[in-house]
């Protein structure tokens, strides 16, 4: 990590101060695991087996890849759904990086991170998942992995999940951390970071 990148130091996690979407946002994510990337990791997303997810690690990172019409769209709508979260909850926060300070290869691009790091939102514009959500008042379960690795870097108990969808009334979860289930994350986590840097190493997590 470069003086660049770290701007602000916290007990469990640094801040990263980059532009989610640059250059060098993808190689610093590159070097790790990120939040989106814990599902895959733990089997959980059908969208992406762990092999295709570590042949990625293990290659050079890719600089010039176009995002889906999914991906688009969320970006596109993530600074209103943001500004809507700001508004109905009174909470200031904004889009940061952060990397755990006892594991270097845990990271996370937050969608929005309070001042004094008290809250962390994440933030979903599908349509998708808004239907989900909706109905089960509940996150999908290949999202879960994704709120747990960033309740794991942060060290908080819980995280809001703010759901948006133009023409509907937003929606707001408290997800709770999980420890039972951020111990198997962690270890999951470990040895597939492990294979991305082979050979792997004998390390055991002690907590």
């Amino acid at each position: 990590m470069t003086d660049r990148e770290t701007q602000s130091m916290h007990s469990d996690f640094v801040v990263v101060e980059l532009q989610q979407g640059t250059t060098e946002w993808l190689e610093w994510r590159h070097r790790g695991i990120g939040a989106s990337e814990a599902p895959t990791v733990m089997g959980e997303n059908r969208f992406e087996s762990v092999s295709t997810l570590l042949q990625k690690k293990r290659d050079p990172v890719v600089l010039d890849s176009s995002p889906n019409a999914a991906m688009r769209l969320g970006t596109e709508l993530e600074p209103k759904a943001r500004k809507l979260y700001i508004e109905n909850t009174g909470k200031y926060v904004r889009p940061v990086c952060v990397q755990s300070c006892r594991y270097d290869w845990l990271r996370a691009s937050l969608d929005g991170l309070s001042a004094n790091h008290d809250t962390v939102v994440e933030i979903k514009c599908g349509a998708s998942v808004y239907r989900s959500v909706s109905q089960y008042r509940l996150v999908p379960d290949y999202y879960y992995g994704q709120v747990q690795h960033i309740l794991a870097i942060t060290g908080l108990n819980s995280l809001d999940f703010w759901c948006y969808w133009p023409g509907n009334p937003t929606l707001l979860l408290t997800v709770e951390r999980n420890d039972t289930y951020i111990r198997r994350l962690l270890n999951k986590e470990l040895e597939f970071w492990n294979r991305v840097n082979d050979p792997p190493n004998n390390f055991q997590f002690r907590f």
